[in-house]
Order: C-alpha cells, then sequence, then structure tokens
C-alpha cells in the first residue's frame, strides 16, 4: 500500500493542536478553584472568576424547605405575583451570604427552596417569610449611598415619630419616614424627552397628599427610599409634586431601572407564604452520596475502558482516550457556566458518556464492516463515519429534544431533580458528540497514520 493512504483527514496536525489546546485550557479550570489572568503591562487583573466545583443539596447537605401561598384556596394567585415573590425571597438570602441557593416556582401556589451547605436554618426560614418595609424617607441635605443602612423613626405596625438628633445638630442620626409602600398605587419604568430610563410612579389620594406637602415644603432636599432599612436610592426633590404622580432619575439603565421599580412595586412579598415542610439533610448523608458516585463512576468507567480497548482494539483505545479528554472538558465547562451537580445530575454525565461511547461504536463497527466487505483502510475509514453518522444525528438529537422537555416539566413544576438530570445530560451529548466526530477521529487517523495496520484481524478485531 501506499504511504499517502493513511493520511485519511486533512490538517490532521492542526487538528490536534487544537486538542492540546482544549485539553490545556480543561485542565487549566479543573485544576483550580479560581481563574486568574493579569495585564503584564500594568498589573491588573484582566479575569478574575470563581470556578470551584459546586455540589446540590444531595452531595452537600444543607436545607430544601416548601413554601405556599398562604391564602384560601379559592384566592387565584397570578403568576407575576409569585415570581416577584421568588426573587424577592432570592435576593434577601443572597445578602444573608447563603451561596448557591435555588428558587423556583413550583405550580401556581408554591415555592421550592435548595440552600446547600446552609447552617443556620432558621434565620433564613425567618428572612424568606418576612414581609418587607417600604418608606420614603427624609433625608434633608443628605445623599445617602445605596446599600447603606440606616434607622428611621417608623416602627413596623407603629406610626412614625419625630426624628432624633444627636448633641443638638442639624444632621439627624434617626431619619424621619414621610410614608410607606402602602400609599404607592403604579410603578412603571419608561423615558423621558432625552431618552434616559426613569421610574415613574403614582400614589394613592392619601399618599398624594402627603407627598405633596412634603414636596413642596422641602425642594432641592433628598427623599431617600428604603426597603427593610437598606437604602435603594436616594433622590432629589427638583419641585413640588402635587399631582400625587412623578419620576425618578437616576442614570438609569433598563436592568436597573426595572430592578428600582420591582422593588418600589413589591417592597414587601405580594402573596403571604407559609412553611409547608421542611428537609434538612446532613453533610455526613451528602459526602457518603458523593464518595459512592464518584466510586461507582470510577469502576463503570473502567469497567467500560477495559471492554474497547479489547473488543475494538486499536480504535477502541483511541475511544479510550478521547472519553478521558471528554470528562476533562465537561468538567471544564460544569465549573465555568456554574452548574450545580447532584445525585441526578452525575447520572445525566453517566448516560452522555454512554452516548459518546455509543457513536463511537457504531462507527467501529461500520469500520469492520467496510474492512471485512475487501474495501481499502482509507475507503473504510472514511465511509465509517460518513455512513454511521445519520444514525449517530438522530440518536442524539432525540435524546437532546427529550433532555428539553424534562428541562421543561423540571423548571414548570420546580422539580429541581429532574431539571439538574436534563441539564448534565443536555451539556454531556453536545460535548460527547465534539469528543466522538472530532476528538477520536482525529486521534485514529494518527494512530494509523504512525502504525500503518496491516493485519486487521490483529488491530481492529474483525
Amino acid at each position: 500500500m501506499d504511504g499517502e493512504e493513511y493520511h485519511m483527514i486533512r490538517n490532521v496536525y492542526t487538528r490536534l493542536i487544537f486538542i492540546l489546546v482544549i485539553l490545556g485550557l480543561g485542565l487549566w479550570v479543573d485544576l483550580n478553584d479560581s481563574l486568574v489572568i493579569y495585564n503584564p503591562f500594568n498589573d491588573t487583573r484582566i479575569l478574575d472568576r470563581d470556578v470551584t466545583t459546586r455540589l446540590g443539596l444531595d452531595l452537600r447537605g444543607g436545607l430544601q424547605v416548601l413554601l405556599e401561598a398562604d391564602l384560601p384556596e379559592d384566592v387565584a394567585v397570578d403568576s407575576d405575583s409569585m415570581e416577584t415573590a421568588r426573587t424577592i425571597m432570592e435576593n434577601r438570602t443572597n445578602a444573608l451570604g447563603v451561596s448557591e441557593n435555588v428558587l423556583q416556582i413550583a405550580g401556581e401556589r408554591r415555592i421550592v427552596g435548595e440552600f446547600p451547605g446552609l447552617d443556620n436554618t432558621d434565620e433564613v426560614l425567618g428572612t424568606i417569610q418576612q414581609t418587607g418595609l417600604l418608606e420614603f424617607v427624609d433625608t434633608g441635605d443628605i445623599s445617602m449611598p445605596p446599600e447603606a443602612t440606616i434607622q428611621t423613626d417608623f416602627a413596623t405596625g407603629g406610626e412614625a415619630e419625630a426624628p432624633v438628633t444627636e448633641g443638638g445638630g442639624d444632621v439627624p442620626t434617626v431619619y424621619h419616614t414621610v410614608m410607606t409602600g402602602k400609599d404607592l398605587r403604579q410603578v412603571a419604568v419608561t423615558q423621558d424627552q432625552l431618552g434616559q430610563y426613569v421610574v415613574q410612579f403614582e400614589l394613592t389620594p392619601e399618599g398624594a397628599d402627603i407627598f405633596a406637602a412634603h414636596t413642596a415644603a422641602n425642594v432641592g432636599k433628598y427623599l431617600t427610599i428604603v426597603l427593610d432599612k437598606q437604602v435603594v436610592s436616594s433622590p432629589v426633590i427638583n419641585s413640588a409634586i402635587p399631582d400625587g404622580s412623578g419620576i425618578i432619575q437616576g442614570n438609569f439603565t433598563p436592568e436597573t431601572a426595572n430592578a428600582l421599580a420591582v422593588q418600589l412595586r413589591y417592597g414587601s412579598l405580594p402573596v403571604p407564604l407559609k412553611v409547608v415542610e421542611t428537609r434538612i439533610i446532613g453533610p455526613t448523608l451528602g459526602e457518603d452520596s458523593l464518595n459512592r458516585s464518584l466510586i461507582a463512576g470510577l469502576v463503570g468507567l473502567t469497567i467500560v475502558i477495559l471492554f474497547m480497548g479489547i473488543y475494538y482494539r486499536l480504535p477502541g483505545i483511541t475511544a479510550d482516550i478521547s472519553i478521558m479528554l471528554f470528562a476533562v472538558i465537561l468538567l471544564a465547562v460544569f465549573k465555568l457556566i456554574g452548574v450545580t451537580l447532584t445525585l441526578p445530575g452525575i447520572a445525566g454525565i453517566m448516560l452522555s458518556t454512554g452516548s459518546a461511547l455509543d457513536a463511537n461504536i457504531l462507527v467501529f463497527e461500520r469500520l469492520k464492516e467496510e474492512l471485512r466487505s475487501g474495501k481499502t483502510l482509507k475507503q473504510s475509514f472514511d465511509q465509517a463515519w460518513s455512513r454511521a453518522w445519520p444514525s449517530i444525528r438522530d440518536s442524539n438529537i432525540a435524546a437532546l429534544i427529550t433532555a428539553g422537555i424534562l428541562y421543561w416539566f423540571g423548571s414548570t413544576f420546580g422539580a429541581t431533580i429532574v431539571k439538574g438530570f436534563s441539564l448534565t445530560l443536555a451539556l454531556g451529548i453536545g460535548i460527547s458528540l465534539f469528543s466522538s466526530l472530532y476528538i477520536t477521529r482525529t486521534l485514529l487517523a494518527l494512530a494509523l497514520d504512525w502504525f500503518k495496520p496491516t493485519n486487521h484481524e490483529r488491530w481492529f478485531g474483525i
């Protein structure tokens, strides 16, 4: 045979370099919990990314809580109110330092919350059920920075009292609450004549009277908006507002303007919630589940690697190398996009690994059939991939459609187990296609070029 026959892929070494670059980047992500790149010219950070492996509730332990709208069954709860309640609770738990928490709507009246690694369950349960207090506070000549915590003279359930000053000075240490969020009737995001995003609001008749009197007497002063004693915005009163409607300006983007509107509209939870069920998973149980999963995965992978090498010989060995590269790349992708690993998610990874092997098996069986029919190695190599591709394509498309349906189901009904499984399965299938169709093909082409096998029974097991 002519040696030129074994150059079965154009630019095979370019493909190899690309694979090595992907492998290097994958190992860099896998072996580090943070990615930091410095600018060599001014020593500033170009990239600073946390890529710690995120473990779910069943692997790490923590709290799972099921909340339900505390309203009579015959009272309808609209989806927008539930979504806003979910967002508010997520923001509150994030502020507590509870990382990697998951809150999603389950059905029409329930919200499922998962808090991996949580220790202080009472604090979180208390926080997510808070009603919230929105206040419009007179801070005089002082513009308060966002997220600053201040004291006001309004107590929940009580009436406002006179502001308290310290040392006879003009600046109060306890600021006066002019009115609360109960006086808001409507809030919306709009644009002014210059195209700048502003937050427009409308007050109730009682609130309009209070607002008119205060703005008329305090032009040029600051009226600070406070949620649960934390500053949201601190706009200045430009003129008296007698009609109970006005705008809040502040160099907003569409996102920040909408976020402020949501806080103003729903400073408190739009629907009352009650805890229906709580489940605490101890860290020991989660660690035991993780260890057992890792052991099962290693045993299964070892058996598969041995089978592929013994049964398919040289192609099987290249597939084994490809599967290991697949694992490196998949873990790196999970860490980069912040996928939370759970036991069902690990099951999805195992199934996607099987998908990669299935594609390789279809190709290798076709390769053996072409060789048995008397075709040359180059002809068999080319036709094995081209003729196996329709089966590989159709099976993986069907799997991706199924994963998409499962993801929709998990998102709609709050089934986090199903959602995690479908997400890892879909990502694994996508990367497995790259592994089987690009990496395996390149490695096998290189192996055939280097070894130039002539004994097909020995090298391919036919």
